[in-house]
């Protein structure tokens, strides 16, 4: 009895050990089907995307007439079909070169755009149209158009391009890149090397990117999707087929793909995409202010939060900051009701206020909070749109700055009074006559001055060909006659 009793446990603990293997089995076999369906609908997103975005995304060809002697000027880079093998790989005919002569040099370049509304107008970076004599768009299905350039922004790197078709053009919608997350889908559209519409999937690897050096005014959204030389201009799209940014560069060593990718948001494409096309230029804002982020120290000397503000450095003279009644050690937490926490985001949301709106500002002085209401003024800029620092004097070549205490006391100018050289350009008036970083201009046109904008007007005003500078170095100061370029 007692084995008849053994057997029947043994039996029964086996049937029981097969039927748990049997749905471990089928719960493992349910995981992977679960997973692999995952990804069937994920491929399916991205192949109805791709349907949806690519007949809108465009291919750019530039071409530029360049004198031979400013052939190492080319202002679109290397093209690889400047190389005689890539000429020849791609069935290009080899260039003619006539010994006897020195032609002028046809400079070729490419990138990408994607078209904003069905009459034409496309969107792409300015680095890739540039001062382009001729630029020629192809889209999907192989139809091309001369196109011509409405307006360029430098500043920021996007430009505005329009063609002329006889019907509808299929256009992307754009969406709001200030709802973007790190960790998103985004897909990037282009046209890598030459190689025609072409998609790449990647995520949001980091938003609000600043002081990579590429552009004045940065913001970018940073993306692993593979971007490539020729994606410039091309559109970052979400899963729903907005457009949320445009391709403009990539972090390399070796000139390919590295994982990093960096895309203008198109909330900022989209305002300089409204005053191109109202103005064919873009005005940006100017408060007046220099401003630091706050650091460890900074805020626990200002008995702050370091994680909100940024630090008031300098306020200019006759500045909208100035008649606002900003101060220097002010700590600035909002902007129109939006928390303030970066020095390039704060920045770049002034530049794009248009000059005459009036902003709100919540500021913390002396551990009171104040809420201040300045008119923005209109900032400076070079024939390029580049912004012209107050303390800049481009026509001599070099900045300068207000002496402080602490300035003074550094450069040995103790007691001295005088506006402090803090850059000279190589090869400029100033670096002519002499002018090191460091010296201190006493005098302009034999009036005294204390800041770089009394320097600016003073040499305004004068209208004279020659500027009067006192210069002193150490101790010793000296009269230099600068002569103007008019």
């Amino acid at each position: 009895m007692n084995m008849v009793k053994r057997l029947f446990l043994l039996l029964v603990i086996t049937l029981l050990g097969a039927g748990l293997t049997g749905s471990l089995l089928i719960s493992t076999a349910s995981a992977q089907e679960t997973g692999l369906e995952n990804l069937r609908e994920t491929g399916k997103a991205f192949r109805s995307v791709a349907k949806q975005v690519s007949p809108a995304v465009v291919f750019i060809q530039v071409e530029k007439e360049v004198e031979p002697q400013d052939m190492r000027k080319n202002p679109f880079g290397n093209s690889p079909f400047d190389d005689e093998f890539f000429r020849r790989f791609f069935g290009q005919p080899p260039q003619q070169r006539n010994p006897h002569q020195a032609p002028k040099h046809r400079s070729m370049g490419q990138g990408s755009g994607f078209i904003i509304s069905a009459d034409g107008y496309i969107m792409t970076n300015n680095h890739v149209v540039g001062d382009a004599d001729k630029v020629t768009v192809q889209l999907l299905d192989g139809r091309e158009y001369d196109a011509k350039i409405i307006g360029t922004d430098p500043p920021t790197d996007v430009a505005l391009i329009k063609i002329e078709a006889d019907e509808k053009l299929p256009a992307l919608k754009l969406g709001d890149s200030d709802k973007l997350e790190v960790g998103d889908w985004v897909l990037a559209f282009g046209n890598p090397f030459g190689l025609s519409h072409t998609l790449t999937a990647g995520i949001v690897s980091a938003k609000g990117r600043s002081g990579i050096g590429l552009n004045d005014f940065e913001n970018f959204i940073q993306t692993d999707a593979a971007i490539n030389p020729g994606n410039s201009g091309g559109p970052l799209v979400n899963l729903d087929g907005e457009v949320v940014g445009m391709n403009s560069a990539i972090f390399s060593r070796s000139g390919g793909y590295m994982g990093i990718g960096f895309a203008i948001p198109i909330n900022m494409a989209k305002n300089i995409h409204q005053q191109l096309v109202k103005h064919g230029g873009v005005t940006r804002g100017r408060l007046g202010v220099y401003i630091q982020d706050l650091t460890k120290e900074l805020a626990e000397s200002f008995s702050i939060d370091q994680r909100e503000g940024i630090l008031v450095a300098q306020v200019m003279e006759d500045s909208p900051a100035e008649r606002a009644g900003l101060r220097q050690g002010d700590v600035i937490l909002k902007l129109d009701g939006k928390t303030v926490a970066k020095v390039a985001d704060f920045r770049n949301k002034v530049a794009m206020t248009r000059p005459g709106e009036t902003v709100e500002l919540l500021v913390l002085r002396d551990s009171k909070k104040k809420t201040v209401k300045a008119i923005i003024g209109a900032m400076e800029a070079d024939e390029d749109g580049h912004p012209i620092s107050s303390n800049k004097l481009p026509e001599l070549g070099m900045s300068l700055q207000k002496l402080t205490s602490d300035l003074a006391e550094q450069f040995g100018y103790a007691g001295a009074h005088g506006v402090l050289v803090t850059d000279v350009s190589s090869g400029s008036i100033a670096a002519r006559a002499g002018i090191q970083r460091g010296n201190l201009i006493e005098e302009v046109n034999r009036e005294a001055v204390e800041s770089p904008a009394q320097v600016k007007k003073l040499i305004k005003e004068s209208g004279r060909n020659v500027v009067l500078l006192l210069v002193r170095q150490g101790d010793a100061s000296r009269f230099l006659a600068l002569k103007l370029n008019k």
